[in-house]
């Protein structure tokens, strides 16, 4: 059953859904003889955290080509360093991405499509969490953009190399990293119209839920995004790695914020190894049946409960629209047009 189909969850996420998250879940691991020789994966934000381990655990699958996403060459070439030493068999890349800029995404597909003969995986794992309000270049508040926005401008030029590059029959596979805590965003700003311009005003800002709100609006978008792509092209799904001890999501949070985290960490969180799991489980070892669905503690979980309303269509409809006129600039719907075909 399919993450739409479910019935909404009426746990309370916090201490309930986060205590069966954290001790009460199963890892399900990729098998051990699972072989990606011959293909090319993609992971954004890929020189550190989360991104780095799954970087390191699909080489360990024989991934032959690797592109490791990053907004500073010298970081992702760090990086790139350490695992081209220990896998020595594969082609390790770094391309510049920069996820608050428009054009860098533009340039960044542009390379995917002259350079790459074959694109199997596009893991987007790359995200921001600012505590202080911030624009980006594109004059959007920034963690919005990086999260939502731009996450959603970079999954739909991915989706039509997926299709195309992809051997036929093994659809190619784009996973987005989503968060537990949208399960506890206030998205305070869902009755404002235009709703995305909400988010650009410096006096309403929340430094504690604009994370949770970024990652709830992917959600939301993705709902109608995958009723627009086959599965048999291209499987898209969302995962949920859990609270993860060393990653630097939260290093902006107030110093309160970050020892309160820092408790938890060392009490509930788990390994930066066993989080990246999720990762693989959603991008390799889940099928076709986990298309358009989020994945949480290695299974396929429900949406917030919200998008099962009328009133949840109603948001659904208004920023799906706002988002494309937001990204026309590239033609996103002849883009999604060309996937029906």
């Amino acid at each position: 059953m399919s993450s739409k189909e479910l019935p909404p969850s009426t746990t309370p996420f916090f201490p309930n859904q986060f205590i069966t998250n954290q001790f009460y879940s199963k890892a399900q691991h990729v098998s051990e003889d699972t072989d990606l020789s011959g293909k090319v994966a993609i992971v954004t934000g890929a020189n550190t955290g989360l991104g780095l381990e799954c970087a390191n655990q699909l080489l360990s699958y024989k991934l032959s080509q690797l592109i490791i996403a990053v907004r500073s060459l010298r970081k992702g070439e760090d990086a790139a360093i350490r695992l081209r030493k220990q896998y020595t068999n594969a082609k390790i890349e770094v391309w510049l991405l920069d996820m608050s800029s428009y054009d860098s995404i533009q340039a960044f597909a542009s390379q995917i499509e002259g350079k790459l003969s074959r694109l199997d995986i596009a893991i987007l794992n790359a995200g921001i969490s600012n505590s202080t309000f911030r624009l980006a270049s594109t004059g959007h508040e920034e963690t919005m953009q990086v999260n939502f926005l731009s996450t959603m401008l970079l999954s739909i030029l991915l989706l039509p190399p997926l299709k195309r590059k992809s051997p036929t029959g093994s659809p190619g596979r784009l996973t987005i990293v989503t968060s537990m805590l949208s399960l506890t965003a206030k998205f305070a700003q869902k009755d404002k119209i235009p709703l995305l311009e909400a988010f650009d005003d410096e006096k309403t800002f929340d430094g504690v839920d604009i994370y949770p709100t970024s990652k709830y609006l992917g959600l939301i978008f993705l709902w109608k995004l995958t009723d627009l792509v086959s599965a048999d092209d291209v499987v898209v799904n969302c995962v949920e790695p859990g609270f993860v001890k060393g990653t630097s999501l939260q290093r902006e949070a107030p110093a309160a914020i970050r020892f309160m985290l820092y408790l938890l960490k060392v009490t509930t969180a788990r390994s930066m190894k066993l989080g990246a799991t999720t990762y693989l489980d959603a991008a390799i070892t889940k099928g076709k049946e986990s298309h358009g669905c989020i994945l949480m503690n290695w299974g396929i979980a429900p949406y917030p409960p919200l998008l099962y309303t009328v009133e949840g269509e109603n948001i659904k409809e208004r920023l799906w629209q706002e988002t494309l006129e937001e990204l026309r600039f590239v033609n996103v719907n002849g883009i999604l047009e060309s996937l029906i075909k």
